[in-house]
């Protein structure tokens, strides 16, 4: 299947901002949100906007109050059908003093391109 701008679907480029691997009919880039190309939809959204979100996770962790500083990583995993490993990312890392936390959502956001 096709775009209107005649690419793959599922057809990857690398954002010339962020250096991120977007999609080729993407807009606006979902990770730095720069204007990739000139798109008359795009130009009155401050983003590009999913037709809909397929998986929203969001999680929070704090360290107690007491003892040694923490470090972390934050990973995300994505499987095929059967199991094996697609890619996988470190999108994040950072420490925690005690009594600190954060929060981290994860959000799986679907673009049906020929829109």
């Amino acid at each position: 299947m096709n775009t209107s701008r005649g690419a793959t679907i599922g057809r990857t480029r690398t954002c010339p901002h962020c250096k991120t691997t977007i999609l080729e009919s993407a807009s606006i880039c979902p990770a730095c949100q720069h204007h990739l190309r000139f798109d008359p939809k795009a130009v009155a959204e401050k983003r590009a906007q999913a037709t809909f979100s397929a998986l929203t996770v969001e999680g929070n962790f704090r360290h107690p109050e007491r003892g040694s500083g923490w470090e972390y990583s934050v990973v995300v995993t994505i499987r095929n059908d059967r199991g094996e490993e697609v890619a996988r990312k470190v999108v994040g890392v950072g420490a925690l003093q005690p009594n600190e936390g954060r929060s981290v959502t994860v959000s799986v956001d679907v673009y049906a391109p020929n829109k």
